[in-house]
């Protein structure tokens, strides 16, 4: 998996499979469809799978359930799997589809359950997908392969979302046609607009952008459209507007939500006929551009607020695209930190290569309420403040000045500090450890599980039985109330 400065991350599967065609079958599988991007190591015996585990580290673990029988029982060898895996995700497997063979996986700790042969083309989706769920960043990352760090013109990322966006800007931009860029701040909306022009016909000409928010109502229109000499106090010769600035190029408004409603009937005018008077000025001036506009609201509403008019947006509404926030595609949020860690070293000398992995692990878990530029700050932030081979921990939370999600430190509090000299009982006890560290981790079960050295199954387990006890204590209340009513 090509990565950072051209190195490449091996992903580590450890495969304990007796059978030796059964597991070459796997191991052609494996090297066609990840070439050297992933190592696949074998062992045959119990001992042998312990062994392995406790030497080394590894990201997915697969358990054939019928090379368990030989020594134990499926469930008695997975349990005890579970207390060396480390962070690694466990695939339990069997020749034939068994709902009892899956149940009783899951229930002694494997994360899924797979058939064999291994179908290796939902294979890739189907661990990224637990890997992100699990907390694991390298298995998470295991499917993205070579296209991991695609970028297309400004952009990175090799999610289905932006796939789908690289195709739209392709084929809409050798139109002429407005185009109307929606999505979250941060998402990238510039980035789009410039990609759509370097995509044209028009890619020679200017590319002129205006931040409809940034500049104050009454001065907007003579950034647009020019002043003559005169216009008004302080306009001492003629100036040129923005739109006939980019005559012949792309005219970028964005944050078009922002206009005043004044400007939006001359901007409407200017689309329907392509003709332009600068302020204080009668002469008309004809520009050829396209206008390509975005906003971080939903423009509907607007219209219905009455900010927006309803003419002018079906007149620019013509090539819509929509930007997803980050959250929408986590695939993409490592390699878009990576890449961004290799820039700003350059930019600042810094000697960084990439992230600890319980960093890449928590970048990869976050919400970025303020998407791609959140991401960029944070880690522009961390590069600047620190020095060092990789980005950890600390360093993240100390560049994360946006955020008090992040944790400051992975000490989980001891049962004395939490309960104040108060004995509770020990399932209370459990229950108080194992909510402190997942409160701590924002919900991740790996990684709380990792702290406490215990299998993550262990926390859906305990989880499982308050969640009964609970509603087993609501159950016998609501009884003895029957009663006294009775």
């Amino acid at each position: 998996m090509p990565l950072k400065n051209g190195t490449t991350v091996v992903m580590r599967f450890l495969a304990f499979e007796r059978n030796p065609s059964s597991f070459r079958q796997m191991q052609h599988s494996f090297n066609i469809e990840f070439g050297d991007t992933v190592e696949l190591h074998r062992v045959e015996t119990f001992k042998e799978t312990v062994s392995a585990l406790r030497q080394n580290q590894y990201d997915v673990i697969l358990f054939d359930l019928q090379s368990a029988h030989v020594e134990h029982s499926p469930e008695e060898a997975l349990t005890k799997i579970c207390r060396y895996a480390q962070n690694a995700l466990i695939i339990a497997m069997s020749e034939g589809g068994s709902v009892s063979n899956a149940v009783q996986a899951m229930r002694a700790g494997a994360h899924d359950y797979m058939t064999k042969p291994i179908n290796m083309s939902a294979f890739n989706t189907h661990i990224s997908e637990l890997g992100l769920r699990h907390g694991n960043t390298n298995a998470f990352n295991v499917g993205q392969k070579a296209t991991q760090a695609e970028q297309f013109e400004g952009f990175v990322g090799a999610s289905a979302q932006m796939s789908a966006i690289y195709d739209q800007i392709k084929r809409i931009a050798p139109s002429s046609a407005p185009v109307f860029i929606t999505g979250e701040s941060g998402t990238g909306k510039e980035v789009c607009a410039v990609a759509l022009h370097q995509r044209s016909a028009r890619s020679q000409k200017p590319f002129i952008a205006i931040n409809c928010s940034a500049i104050p109502h009454d001065l907007m229109e003579g950034e647009i459209f020019g002043v003559a000499k005169g216009a008004f106090t302080g306009a001492h010769k003629d100036r040129a507007g923005a739109a006939e600035s980019a005559d012949g190029g792309v005219l970028f408004l964005d944050e078009i939500g922002e206009m005043d409603l004044k400007l939006q009937a001359k901007l409407l005018r200017f689309l329907q006929t392509g003709e332009i008077n600068r302020v204080g000025e009668t002469q008309t001036r004809r520009v050829d551009v396209r206008v390509i506009c975005a906003t971080n609201r939903n423009p509907l509403k607007l219209i219905e607020e009455k900010k927006f008019r309803e003419d002018l947006f079906y007149r620019l509404h013509v090539l819509p695209i929509h930007l997803p926030p980050l959250r929408q595609r986590t695939c993409d949020i490592l390699p878009l930190a990576q890449t961004f860690l290799a820039r700003f070293s350059r930019e600042e000398n810094k000697n960084f290569s990439g992230f600890s992995p319980e960093t890449a692990n928590l970048i990869v878990s976050r919400e970025w309420p303020g998407n791609v530029r959140q991401l960029q700050n944070m880690i522009r932030r961390a590069v600047v403040m620190f020095d060092g081979p990789q980005i950890d921990m600390q360093m993240i939370s100390v560049a994360d000045i946006t955020s008090v999600e992040m944790p400051q430190d992975t000490h989980v509090p001891s049962p004395v500090q939490t309960f104040e000299g108060t004995i509770e009982p020990m399932w209370r006890q459990e229950q108080i450890i194992i909510e402190t560290a997942l409160a701590r981790y924002n919900g991740n079960i790996s990684l709380a599980a990792a702290a406490l050295e215990i299998s993550p199954s262990t926390i859906y387990r305990k989880k499982q039985a308050w969640e009964q006890m609970q509603a087993q204590t609501m159950q016998d209340k609501t009884m003895q109330r029957n009663m006294i009513v009775a």
